[in-house]
């Protein structure tokens, strides 16, 4: 079985919950922080959505510098959930195509990510799907479910129902 088939479905079933997660930010808490060394709802969900992106990235390139010549590239920004999610939906679709037509040879080829020209780590480009696309997506969405839960919003069901969604 090729590498990509059994990476399909776990794509698959991970963006449509993380999809879910970022439906439910609340516009009028976009700025809205639980400690003042974290990010803002709005740049978490934001970068929620930008993940995905990377993802097609990793499957056609050799090396991804954020930090080139020592400046942090921009990613796209969104000022509310309907932005984010037309962010999200494009790079999802992006990513999974290039998931899709992937090869093992492509798989297995390594992947860099640098910073100002240094590499950070270097890993096949299954692994780099695997830990920087889906659960760096992951990690981040579990943050999301507290930042929602701290303001309110009802947690989605992730891996089955969530305690907004228990029968009382």
């Amino acid at each position: 079985m090729p590498l990509n088939q059994p990476l399909l479905p776990e794509f698959d079933h991970e963006m449509a919950n993380t999809r879910k997660s970022i439906e439910r930010a609340p516009d009028a808490k976009w700025t809205w922080k639980p400690h003042e060394k974290s990010s803002s709802m709005g740049s978490l969900v934001t970068h929620l959505a930008n993940l995905p992106g990377w993802g097609a990235d990793v499957l056609t390139s050799e090396t991804f510098d954020f930090a080139p010549g020592g400046k942090m590239i921009e990613a796209p920004k969104a000022a509310n959930a309907k932005e984010a999610l037309a962010i999200f939906d494009k790079n999802v679709a992006t990513a999974r195509a290039a998931l899709a037509a992937a090869s093992d040879e492509q798989l297995m080829k390594t992947w860099s990510l640098l910073q100002n020209g240094k590499p950070l780590f270097t890993m096949p480009r299954v692994a780099v799907v695997r830990s920087m696309i889906l659960n760096h997506s992951i990690h981040h969405r579990a943050q999301l479910g507290v930042y929602l839960r701290l303001t309110g919003v009802p947690v989605p069901g992730i891996y089955g129902p969530s305690a907004d969604e228990q029968p009382s």
